[in-house]
């Protein structure tokens, strides 16, 4: 097996600076914090006879995500104006971030129609093969042998049956 070490990889182009990228989460999460705020307020973010309303503490803790979301900001255009041009993410980072991410995506996706044990021994597999260049029958053998062992697992011994998918692809054992 072959794996390419991040140094015989190169480096990539820088795609997006720390700073730019903090200032965006900041943004983000000043935002999410104003509509906790704005629908505790809905909710009645007050003291009332009997104790605090439904929305007083959601209220408190929206309060503090706008004021560190603001505080984030804040440091975020400081460390631009200082000329911090610390590389956050570069093509390659992306590239192997991606190929984890897309396909763990369509995995969630495959279970809904093929339950998940079919659909976690196909990721398995298909990472070993694709990802890890392990040999076909070797990744087919752990994908199925770690998913059988789960299915025995949880079906039979623990009796806690978990989504078969909207195909039943294992309806034939009976689960």
């Amino acid at each position: 097996m072959a794996h390419e070490s991040p140094a015989e990889e190169g480096e990539g182009t820088p795609l997006a600076r720390t700073a730019t990228v903090d200032a965006v989460v900041a943004v983000c999460l000043a935002a999410l914090g104003g509509v906790v705020v704005y629908e505790a307020q809905r909710l009645g973010a007050g003291w009332t006879s009997d104790g605090p309303g439904a929305g007083y503490f959601p209220f408190y803790i929206g309060l503090i995500l706008v004021i560190c979301g603001i505080g984030v900001l804040l440091q975020s255009l400081r460390a631009r104006g200082s000329g911090d041009g610390e590389v956050f993410v570069d093509s390659v980072q992306l590239k192997r971030v991606m190929s984890v991410l897309l396909p763990s995506a369509v995995y969630v996706g495959v279970i809904m129609l093929l339950g998940i044990y079919v659909a976690s021994a196909l990721f398995i597999a298909l990472f070993m093969i694709i990802l890890g260049k392990y040999p076909v029958v070797r990744s087919i053998a752990v994908g199925v042998g770690v998913n059988a062992l789960f299915f025995v697992m949880f079906e039979v011994w623990f009796k806690v049956p978990l989504y078969k998918g909207a195909l039943e692809p294992l309806a034939f054992l009976g689960y």
